[in-house]
Parts: C-alpha cells; structure tokens; sequence
C-alpha cells in the first residue's frame, strides 16, 4: 500500500488545484451560508457554469476516452481530483448521478449514434441525468420493478412509477427499468432504456422531506412512448445493465461526507459532563464511544486507500467498496445523534445560525437514515460482504425458478 503520489499523479494534483482555485471558493460556514441561500434556479446556473469550465479545463470525464470527451485516464486522477475538490465549494452535485452512474452506463451499453447526441452535452453541463431504479415495492430489490414496457412497432410504451428519483424535477434525460418479459424470472424479463424527462405523460411529483429539502421525487408515468434506439443493451439485459450502475453507485455513495469524530470531539471541548463538572470530554462513556468511532473512520480510511492503490495499478476495486458505506453511513447517524443528545433541549435547534457547525449535526442526523438506504440498504451490502467477499453461503430465495407473473403479491 503506497500512500504517496506519483510524480504525474502530483502534476495532476497541482493541475487540479489551480482550476478549483480559479474557479471556487473554500470550504468555510460563511460559503456554506451563501450557498444554501441561492434559490434553486440560481444554484442550477452557477453548477452547469461550473460544469462547463470544468469541461473545457479536462477536469470532466478524466477515465472517460478521448472519443467521448474525456482524458483517459486511470481512475487514480479522478480520485485525486475528488479529493481536491471536496476542499473546495464547487456547485457539482447536480452532475453526480449523470456523469457518475448514468452516462458511463450509456457508453457501456449504447450505440454510437446514442453516445454521440448525448455524452458530450452532459459532460459540458447543457444536459442534467437522473436515475429512474427505485418503486414502491421495488427499493431494495430492484429487480422487482413493476414499470412496464411495451414494445409497440418501433418505439416502446412505458406505464409505471418510480420513487426517490434524486433530481428528476431538474433533469432533462433519464435512464429507466422497465420489466419486458413478465414470464420469465424477475431478473431476466428487465429493459433498460433512456427516457426524455420532459416527454408527454412523464409526471414529477417533488417529495418533502423532513430536513426541509426537496431533494426527491416521484415520477409517472402514463403511456411514455421511447424509441426502441433508446433502449440501454439488449431486451431482457436490463438487470446487468443495472448492475453497473449500482456499481458505480454504491462507490459514490460509500465515500459520502458529513460530521465526523473531530467535529464531536471539538463540540464535547465545550459542552458540560454529565456530573456538571469538567466538559463531556473528560466523560468515561463518551470516550468509549469516541474511541470506537475513531477506529471505524481510520479502518475505513485504510480500506480507502487500499482501494486507491488498486486504481493506481490500473485494478479494479470489487464488492469491498460496499464495506465503506455501511461504515460512514452508520457512523454519520451514530455521531449526529449523539451530538443532539449532548446538547440537551437545544439540540432541537437547528438554525445555521445558532446551532453548533451551523446545524451541521441536525442536516446530519435528518439525512442519515436515507443514507442508510440510498445505492443498497446495509441489508442488502452485508450480504453482498457475506457472500462475495467472505463467501459465505447465498441467502435462500423462494423467486428462483419462478416467472415474475407468478409471484405471490402478498394481497
């Protein structure tokens, strides 16, 4: 395990900082503070802004080929420019899913004629993605997606709805599972397919949420029509085409920022202990659970960079990328809500203003348990741990062998 860069890797890493330093601002409250007060449209121009000069500097696509816009390279330089830019307030949140999950799954699995119309306008910012997987009764398990496809001439009609689309009221492509074939197993009758967000009979309903944001959605739709040359691979391919996606995703969801052991132990510094006398940090029991958290992040840390080192080699990373999200996913909702409880009746307050790392703590907390869903629950990570990197026995499942049509339904 070598921590160290490479001198082209540090040549790039400088690279990288002069963009973000040109372009961005640091990290800091008051950033942080201005951000959250540009309304929706605003923040929407600055990131396809941002986007752009992105793209023109070469910092957008690095492992994508030169043929679709990218640098092609190694997936070490988009990790080390990951790393500079999560120093910097750079407005990218917006492009995360279509550049991180939905597009390489488009060149993977599409025609040219496809990649040519629409990766280079979303690798320059003109086109925002989002990604159409979850249902009602298909979050965990995917592949049991009710959406249904019709094949209809030349194009394919779409009835269904999807739930916790990340950014489906501000996208204008997406990429959608729709089941094909109900007679055969649920994994084997799926299609996936790009869909024009704005197409007649595509309905986003935005979904508050309890932090207050309106990050998600629900989408409808009633008799979409899409071509059959938007279709992503083959008919009846769609759960492999998924696959890569959730690959893709799980990776970047597992290395998700919030408060962390260094930002509760400054908060115990200053808050009273238990007994009233000295602070929480000279509390026994708070320390334990300090000590704990420290030895996850630091293992997940070493993990981390195990996994660099395989992307430095030109490897690539297997299931041990999951361990990282059941890790920072927990230790985000067991550290925020700690910090709630520490601060005893104020921890109720989560104005940016007077609330400790601006409300921190509280974004956190609300956030946390989607997390802990979001790109696989720890359910469905641990058996994938289990399974594909201790290889321990599969899970019995009664679907095996059985048609999608004939599933008990539970009604």
């Amino acid at each position: 395990m070598d921590f160290n860069d490479t001198p082209e890797e540090a040549q790039f890493r400088a690279e990288a900082r002069a963009f973000l330093e040109a372009n961005c601002k640091p990290k800091g409250a008051e950033v942080e503070r201005m951000v959250r007060a540009l309304k929706p449209a605003e923040y929407l121009k600055a990131a396809k802004a941002y986007q752009k000069k992105k793209a023109e500097a070469g910092f957008a696509g690095i492992t994508w080929a030169k043929e679709h816009g990218g640098r092609g390279l190694a997936p070490i330089f988009n990790v080390i420019f990951g790393q500079e830019e999560a120093k910097f307030d750079a407005p990218s949140a917006a492009f995360a899913i279509g550049l991180g999950m939905c597009l390489p799954t488009v060149i993977a699995f599409s025609s040219e004629e496809i990649k040519q119309r629409y990766v280079a306008k979303a690798l320059s910012g003109e086109e925002i993605w989002c990604q159409l997987f979850s249902e009602p009764g298909a979050g965990s398990d995917v592949a049991a997606s009710k959406t249904k496809a019709v094949r209809d001439g030349d194009d394919w009609i779409v009835n269904g709805q999807k739930v916790w689309t990340t950014g489906a009221h501000f996208s204008d492509y997406g990429i959608v599972l729709a089941r094909t074939n109900p007679d055969v197993e649920k994994h084997k009758g799926l299609t996936m397919f790009i869909v024009d967000m704005k197409a007649p009979g595509v309905e986003v309903r935005q979904i508050h949420q309890a932090s207050g944001g309106r990050d998600f959605n629900e989408v409808y739709f009633t008799d979409v029509r899409i071509k059959d040359s938007h279709r992503v691979g083959e008919p009846g391919q769609g759960w492999m085409v998924a696959l890569v996606t959730l690959m893709n995703e799980r990776l970047a969801v597992g290395g998700s920022t919030g408060p962390d052991y260094p930002d509760i132990l400054n908060l115990a510094r200053t808050l009273p202990g238990p007994s009233g006398k000295g602070t929480l940090l000279q509390d026994q029991a708070f320390r334990q659970m300090l000590a704990d958290w420290v030895v996850r992040a630091e293992g997940y840390k070493l993990g981390k960079f195990r996994t660099m080192t395989a992307l430095s080699k030109g490897q690539t990373p297997g299931p041990e990328s999951s361990i990282g999200k059941v890790i920072n996913a927990n230790q985000l909702q067991s550290i925020t809500n700690t910090a709630i409880e520490m601060q005893d009746h104020y921890g109720i307050i989560a104005d940016d203003t007077l609330s400790p790392m601006d409300g921190a703590f509280q974004q956190g907390y609300l956030w946390a348990p989607g997390l802990r869903i979001a790109g696989g629950t720890d359910e469905i990570l641990k058996n994938i741990i289990a399974e594909r990197v201790l290889g321990l026995p599969q899970e019995q499942r009664a679907d095996k062998g059985v048609a999608f049509k004939d599933l008990p339904t539970g009604r």
